[in-house]
């Protein structure tokens, strides 16, 4: 039943990729050595050709096939996915996409979690979950790339491409690729009498932090740098330090070891302590991670770490780019360089899969994804996009768009829980417990790993 339903999906897309082609067919054999007894009369062949011109003009034309897209995504990231949804449909005449927005990528899996019950799905998501690809939930791209003359598949980053792989098969596709970097004032390392490259490690961030932090009563008026909530930048940070998620082996979670006990005790020095960093937590969707952004550029913050993809909200005339620092006596730093996916459920019919399919190569192009890159600071997913006119003539004047492909150079590869995000989830609360509560890392992470080696066993046995 897999293998059919796969291959009606292909015979869709080629379906749908044959509408576009003009032109009709000519079933005679042109090159054949007729005799002229074997040609028709011409009273035949008018005959003939009226026949088709009635049934031509008595055909209906193809509806076009409309899907849902639904992806979490606010502000500028929104408005220019709606740029690329608006004019793919104008492009074309065969796939209509109807955008459906959530408030963030967590919200998203919610809503599908619900649809997938239901057994109603959206064609298309930007979310991508290893286990639901293993339960088949996911329908597998396979056969959908292999019937696209223009997928080019080598042409993708293979480490964005590899991560939508499971067990082998292509269940994802990369839409973009991020990276958290860092983004600072240019006024306020000024005053302070700092530049960037002063800024390599986590030790000389913190000093300058300090030296930036503005305090009048006991209490601080302007931070020196502010985190992202969650796990995500102390994972980061973690990771820089040499710490690993799992042993070689992939039995035993090593989320206590000293890298990242003593790496989580730092941010919670200094936002709690030190208070010269703080975080945004809790809200609507994305309401911290802006309010967050907000610090920075009303004048409340130094800097911040965030999302490549922030570059599209950003002000580069107030502020400036920066890698993810190192530790002294470690080395560059290794934040995770990570694609952001798509997938098509796999009770979407065969017609809708073609066409989500169509709308996720269109979105994949070089000049499309190059466009993207411009426009919000996210990586470029296929390696042709650099070469693109227009990025090349960008990044000439906006240099802060090469930091996030400068930085995946050197990152470090998403985890993949074996878990189905058990492990995740124990990092998200023991994050919180040391953010938000003020908790002793050791202590957080003592928990975390607990929980995280239980569902581990229960797996490996």
């Amino acid at each position: 039943m897999k293998t059919m339903k796969k291959t009606t999906a292909g015979l869709a897309l080629a379906t749908i990729m044959a509408l576009t082609a003009c032109g009709s067919s000519n079933s005679g054999n042109s090159g054949s050595a007729a005799s002229p007894s074997d040609a028709p009369s011409s009273e035949a062949s008018a005959s003939a050709s009226a026949s088709e011109t009635s049934s031509a003009s008595a055909e209906t034309p193809k509806a076009p096939v409309t899907i849902e897209f639904w992806y979490g995504l606010g502000g500028k990231l929104g408005e220019n996915m709606q740029t690329l949804i608006d004019k793919f449909n104008a492009s074309q005449q065969e796939v209509i996409v109807k955008p459906v927005v959530q408030g963030d990528y967590s919200e998203t899996e919610k809503k599908l979690q619900a649809a997938i019950a239901s057994g109603t799905v959206p064609a298309a998501v930007l979310s991508s979950n290893v286990d639901w690809a293993r339960k088949g939930y996911y329908a597998t791209l396979d056969e959908l790339i292999a019937a696209s003359a223009d997928f080019n598949k080598d042409d993708v980053i293979p480490t964005f491409l590899e991560q939508g792989q499971v067990d082998g098969k292509q269940y994802f596709l990369p839409m973009y690729g991020t990276t958290q970097v860092m983004y600072y004032r240019k006024d306020a390392l000024e005053k302070a009498g700092l530049k960037p490259e002063d800024l390599t490690t986590w030790e000389a961030l913190a000093k300058a932090a300090e030296k930036m932090t503005v305090k009048e009563g006991g209490k601080t008026t302007f931070y020196g740098w502010e985190p992202m909530w969650g796990y995500d930048n102390m994972m980061d940070a973690a990771l820089s330090k040499g710490g690993k998620m799992l042993s070689d082996d992939g039995k035993t979670v090593l989320i206590d070891s000293p890298e990242w006990v003593d790496t989580w005790e730092l941010f919670r020095k200094w936002i709690h302590d030190d208070k010269i960093m703080r975080i945004h937590s809790g809200g609507q969707g994305w309401e911290y991670w802006y309010k967050t952004i907000d610090d920075v550029m009303k004048g409340q913050a130094a800097g911040y770490t965030g999302s490549s993809g922030d570059q599209g909200d950003l002000d580069f005339n107030i502020v400036g780019a920066m890698e993810q620092p190192g530790w002294e006596g470690v080395g560059a730093g290794k934040p995770v360089a990570q694609a952001i996916m798509a997938g098509i459920p796999a009770k979407a019919s065969a017609e809708q899969q073609a066409a989500a399919f169509k709308w996720f190569q269109y979105f994949m192009s070089a000049e499309n994804t190059a466009f993207w890159s411009m426009n919000t600071g996210y990586i470029a997913v296929r390696q042709s996009a650099q070469q693109d006119p227009a990025f090349v003539e960008f990044s000439k004047t906006n240099p802060q768009i090469t930091i996030p492909l400068k930085q995946a150079a050197h990152g470090s590869s998403p985890f993949a829980d074996p878990t189905g995000g058990k492990i995740s989830d124990a990092l998200k609360l023991a994050a919180d417990n040391v953010q938000i509560k003020n908790m002793p890392a050791a202590q957080a992470l003592k928990a975390a790993k607990e929980t995280a080696q239980r569902e581990l066993d229960r797996i490996n046995k």
